[in-house]
């Protein structure tokens, strides 16, 4: 699976961006898909994942109400969609996804369980 993360780009407080993860592999559409982000200086945390049937979303406490994780097996990508960007979600975003008959939803959230990791985009938030 390679994964082919965009989107990112700077950004007002308040305002919204969309970014995309381009997925290839003929085993893709089975996977969880998750996204994280990476600030400076700070661990790569956990932002929000959807089950490989679109069915289940998870979501950080930090991003809950304003981000949504969404899917398009038919186009393979993986969207996430934020509004009300404050700059605390500045950070790179990283796309990943993880073997579904593996991975258990409890354990969604943690960065472990993700096989395989696209190449980041930079979103920057300014006040």
């Amino acid at each position: 699976v390679q994964l082919q993360a965009s989107g990112g780009g700077l950004v007002q407080a308040g305002g919204s961006l969309r970014l995309s993860c381009a997925a290839s592999g003929r085993t893709w559409r089975s996977y969880t898909m998750g996204w994280f982000r990476q600030a400076p200086g700070n661990e790569r945390d956990f932002v929000a994942a959807i089950t490989w049937t679109g069915d289940s979303t998870y979501y950080a406490d930090s991003v809950k109400g304003r981000f949504t994780i969404s899917r398009d097996n038919a186009k393979n990508t993986v969207y996430l969609q934020m509004n009300s960007l404050n700059p605390e979600d500045t950070a790179v975003y990283y796309c990943a996804a993880a073997n579904s008959m593996r991975v258990s939803y409890s354990d969604l959230g943690l960065k472990e369980e993700y096989d395989y990791w696209g190449q980041g985009t930079l979103v920057t938030v300014s006040s």
